[in-house]
């Protein structure tokens, strides 16, 4: 039970919040702290201080509105103090973080008393790297004899006048401390290909033996969260730690409590960090141009020893496997059936999916002998890694001065890297399946390579729950996972089945400040056609479409697929479509901003957007008065691991429909009508065009499982 000095902590907390922000106590937010408070402020230790017996996890649905992030922070943050603990809070998106680091964890210590420190923890890839940026700016003079053997490493060395420009004004505010390097805080957006040449990742760093080691962001962003008691980081860097074992970046999961916000994302954030996949005929040239980049290297430079004779081996080595990638290119183009299919993002790609998982014998042999050759390139590629570092030691002489080792060592750490993901892929892709576990998914996508096509061959899990069974919840000393959206019609049972949640852990659903029925109206028009018609569906919403909204300053229309969404843009009448901000034509921010400005003139905004309009947009009062959803979002029909997923709950007796395919739908609906109230004050309409939710049973389900609007049915 917990002890009264923590109740009196945290109620004292709460008490002293609400009065400094002059706020009255919310009945959803009342209800998370105890929640929270009851499961982690009460965990049984041994002697050592560790939890003893089961698992102690809570997940809570908190609906927008709750307050969740001060709710458990009010009650977990006490609580991993008087455990000795440290606490972990994860979100999935770099924008959340920020905001709990940047307003709400400094709002909570200037109005609840408590005391506590608290650091921002990003991956490596997200911070400048000195070394590189000095590199660029010096335009290679002093190493691009080396690194321009490496082009395709991502080591160009070449500057244009554009990017010489932005190199300089970021030496400018490092020098006068007015950035960090790190990219989230650069005034500008910074374009991929742009950053990818200023960052680094840790196969490629050199550590102390870097030249800026005492100067490196990186490195200080790591300092600042040495002793703290709270650290915000993401989901991706807490699988990566317990990939790991745990604790190799991140506290020892044995000494840490955890919150995941935005936790309906954790499982398939799961997913695709134990996903592999790699492209036959780009894998094929970096062979072939690894093995010529090392044959002149050798002609350059003589190398004695070791270093030497293991550099002598990759090219032959490099050449054989490159024959197998292209056995493979051949083999998969024959059996492949390439079949037209869209992403979550309406991107055409191209799929030819194994069914169960199950390679032809002759592929799988193919891909053993990758397997094999990319293991032995993996150790050759290590070996010369740690012979470099033991160089840059300048202890062992290895036939190359020590800064030459230096400079060298990034461009092997990157062989490393990418030999090592070559081989996670051909053994994901090989191995069998045990039987009583649920199947990898096994597909080719057709990938566009320059002039030329590529297949892409891909690997990945199914399902996370054993993996975050295993590695996070049987382990941490406590959890909470909390989002808006973990229940499916009204039930935590698709949850627990992608996350694997522990059979005692508790859930609970809080309700929302929000009332419904007051704020917002739910209407169900009679379109006169079924969604099941394309063609006849799409001519009812161009017809309807303009009627429907007339009267909404700011819009949003959610569609299930980018060709429907094009369909009705391009049929619309044309002063209509001036109204129209169609995502895909600018960025998802860039997009979002014009729309504010134009409803902030007092003109009327239309979005037309996919899945990711759908969740995470936050546009409250008149920038989102009418939200209109074409069709139930059901998953794209050909969607790999969901289609293997469905297979196997099939073939163990299961209804894939009714036990996947409709509660994810349900959840992807909440979401989307979640657009609608962003704060108490909002009021609005969704009009849902699909009549399948009043005409199926299932459709009354998912309509019975939306929040409690008024309904207006035709």
């Amino acid at each position: 039970m917990i002890s009264n000095e923590l109740k009196a902590t945290i109620q004292g907390a709460y008490s002293r919040f609400l009065e400094a922000k002059s706020l009255k106590p919310r009945y959803g937010q009342r209800l998370m702290i105890a929640e929270v408070a009851k499961v982690l402020g009460d965990i049984a230790c041994d002697d050592e201080g560790r939890r003893a017996g089961e698992p102690a996890v809570v997940a809570v649905e908190a609906g927008t509105g709750t307050g969740k992030t001060v709710a458990y922070s009010l009650a977990a943050i006490p609580a991993a103090k008087a455990a000795g603990k440290r606490l972990v809070i994860a979100t999935a998106t770099v924008a959340l973080q920020e905001q709990i680091v940047f307003k709400d964890l400094p709002d909570l210590m200037r109005s609840s008393g408590l005391n506590f420190s608290f650091a921002l923890a990003k991956g490596r890839g997200r911070y400048l790297c000195l070394s590189k940026l000095d590199i660029l700016l010096q335009e290679g003079h002093a190493q691009s004899a080396t690194a321009q053997l490496f082009e395709e490493e991502g080591f160009r060395i070449e500057v244009d006048e554009r990017s010489q420009k932005l190199f300089n004004s970021m030496i400018e505010k490092l020098a006068g401390n007015r950035w960090d390097g790190d990219r989230d805080s650069w005034p500008e957006a910074l374009e991929d290909q742009d950053w990818a040449r200023l960052t680094t990742d840790h196969s490629q760093c050199t550590g102390r033996h870097c030249p800026n080691f005492q100067q490196c962001v990186f490195y200080k962003a790591r300092e600042g969260m040495g002793k703290v008691d709270v650290i915000v980081t993401n989901h991706d860097m807490v699988l990566a730690d317990l990939a790991l074992g745990g604790g190799a970046v991140l506290p020892d999961p044995r000494d840490t409590m955890y919150v995941f916000d935005e936790g309906h994302h954790l499982p398939d954030k799961a997913i695709g960090h134990f996903a592999h996949y790699s492209r036959l005929r780009s894998t094929a040239d970096w062979l072939e141009q690894t093995a010529k980049n090392l044959t002149k290297l050798l002609a350059q430079h003589p190398l004695p020893g070791d270093l030497g004779k293991y550099i002598e081996q990759v090219p032959e080595l490099a050449r054989e496997v490159r024959t197998q990638q292209q056995f493979m290119f051949t083999l998969c183009e024959q059996v492949a059936d390439f079949r037209p299919s869209e992403d979550t993002e309406g991107r055409e790609r191209p799929r030819y999916r194994f069914e169960g998982g199950v390679v032809p014998e002759q592929i799988r042999e193919v891909g053993i002998e990758l397997k094999k050759g990319f293991a032995r390139l993996n150790d050759l590629f290590t070996r010369l890694a740690d012979l470099l570092k033991e160089g840059m030691d300048g202890e062992v002489n290895i036939g190359i001065a020590s800064h030459q080792a230096e400079e060298w060592y990034p461009l092997f750490g990157s062989l490393v890297t990418r030999a090592q993901g070559n081989w996670e892929l051909w053994t994901a892709f090989t191995a069998e399946d045990p039987e009583d576990s649920p199947p990898m998914a096994r597909w080719l996508t057709l990938a566009e390579s320059g002039a030329l096509f590529d297949i892409e061959v891909n690997a990945s899990p199914i399902l996370a729950a054993d993996m975050l069974r295993r590695s996070l919840w049987s382990v941490a000393h406590g959890a909470l996972v909390t989002s808006a959206t973990l229940t499916a019609l009204g039930k935590f049972d698709r949850f627990r089945m992608r996350s694997g949640l522990p059979r005692d852990a508790v859930t609970c659903v809080v309700p929302s400040p929000f009332v419904h029925g007051d704020a917002g109206l739910l209407r169900v028009p009679d379109l006169q056609a079924d969604p099941r018609d394309a063609a006849a569906h799409t001519a009812a919403i161009i017809r309807e479409l303009p009627n429907i909204v007339e009267d909404a300053r700011g819009a949003l229309v959610l569609f299930s697929s980018r060709k429907q969404m094009q369909d009705v843009f391009d049929g619309l009448d044309r002063d209509w479509r001036k109204l129209v901000l169609i995502q895909g034509n600018l960025s998802k921010q860039e997009t979002l901003n014009k729309h504010k400005a134009r409803v902030d003139d007092g003109q009327h905004s239309v979005l037309f957007g996919l899945a990711s309009f759908a969740e995470g947009v936050d546009l409250p009062g008149a920038y989102c008065e009418h939200v209109v959803i074409a069709k139930i979002p059901f998953a794209v029909p050909d969607d790999p691991v969901e289609a293997a997923l469905a297979e196997w709950i099939e073939a163990r007796g299961g209804n894939p429909f009714m036990e996947i395919a409709v509660p994810d739908a349900s959840l992807k609906l909440i979401q989307a009508c979640g657009r609608l109230l962003r704060t108490e004050q909002d009021r609005g309409v969704i009009t849902l065009l699909d009549r399948r939710l009043v005409t199926q049973r299932y459709g009354k389900a998912i309509l019975n499982a939306l929040p409690p609007f008024r309904r207006e049915i035709s």
